[in-house]
């Protein structure tokens, strides 16, 4: 079976995304440089699927270390997460996001030319289709300008991929677009865990949940949405995770440029989240609502058919799986994962 390289292995969609290719028989072999994530991750890891895979700790800006891998391990295929994620902190830090998302994105497509390895799953992002002109979107929507450069530098990988797929007929090139994932395993053993303040809604919801947090701070009441806050695609990260699986299972090997949404094509709002998580956990959260974020958009969410029809795959979990699960791995690891 396949014998896969998942850089950023240890955060959040990684580890998850892990489990499942163990469960379906591959290989992983990961890459962090834990600026998110913790080294106790794998133990978990193990725990969960009865095996612990290799581990290489460093950067995927590091084309040494890349070479090394890959001299190291038959690496048949590269699922690529490593990455700065948050669209605030991206507004304050833009080079940073640039340097990491686009020049580590190049540094490792060229180990892997330099390896013979040809077959590329991208972790993208909605954040490429900017402000839609239209919900739900398709992959055919325009992506001509993200509202921020997180999702700018997505694009940009985006745009390298597809100039860099003219030149590379026998590459198989996956860019798999989603939204906001949420949940956690179901044991309660593994889920998110940000470090510093969380720069998603859910586990900030959680951690107002469980005390580490005073109160919830809603970005935006006034959007024209059906409550005032923003709409978003929220997709359980095991259906994530099982949407990685199956691009790989159908198109590795599989030459040009595949371009999947991965959401549950059902739009939820903040004010829903609130409500929802204060179902799971048994209690009203205090929210405030405050100015806009800049950088965020009313309302954006998926149509999956394409992914549904071409890869056999789509979410089957729901808006109550996602945040019991939520609640279950944050109530039994209130400080998230052990250690440093």
């Amino acid at each position: 079976m396949l014998r896969v390289l998942v850089t950023g292995g240890t955060g959040y969609i990684g580890s998850h995304t892990c489990l499942q290719l163990i469960a379906a028989g591959m290989t992983p072999v990961l890459l962090d440089n834990f600026c998110n994530s913790k080294p106790s991750v794998m133990d978990r890891i193990e725990q969960l699927s009865g095996q612990r895979p290799t581990l290489y700790r460093g950067d995927i800006r590091d084309a040494d270390l890349l070479d090394r891998i890959f001299a190291e391990q038959p690496i048949d295929a590269v699922i690529h997460f490593a990455g700065l994620k948050a669209v605030g902190e991206s507004m304050q830090k833009p080079l940073e996001y640039y340097e990491n998302n686009v020049s580590g994105t190049l540094v490792l497509l060229q180990a892997m030319r330099r390896a013979n390895v040809k077959n590329f799953l991208f972790s993208s992002s909605a954040t490429v289709y900017g402000d839609p002109q239209q919900v739900p979107i398709t992959e055919d929507s325009p992506t001509l300008q993200a509202t921020n450069p997180y999702g700018q530098s997505k694009l940009t990988v985006e745009l390298m991929v597809k100039d860099f797929a003219r030149s590379a007929p026998d590459w198989s090139l996956t860019l798999l677009r989603y939204f906001n994932p949420v949940g956690a395993h179901p044991s309660g053993l593994m889920g998110e865990d940000p470090q510093g303040i969380p720069n998603n809604l859910m586990p900030y919801i959680a951690q107002v949940a469980v005390g580490r947090r005073e109160h919830l701070s809603v970005f935006g009441g006034d959007y024209p949405t059906p409550d005032g806050t923003g709409v978003r695609d929220y997709i359980h990260v095991l259906d994530l995770a099982d949407g990685h699986v199956a691009a790989l299972r159908t198109k590795c090997h599989q030459p040009g440029v595949h371009i999947y949404n991965l959401g549950t094509g059902q739009g939820y709002s903040v004010l829903d989240m609130v409500a929802a998580f204060s179902r799971a956990c048994g209690r009203a959260l205090p929210y405030v609502i405050t100015e806009r974020r800049a950088g965020d958009i009313a309302q954006c969410w998926a149509d999956p058919t394409k992914a549904s029809q071409e890869l056999g795959w789509q979410a089957s979990r729901s808006l109550d799986d996602m945040t019991a699960d939520t609640w279950r791995w944050q109530s039994q690891n209130p400080n998230g994962y052990p250690g440093e």
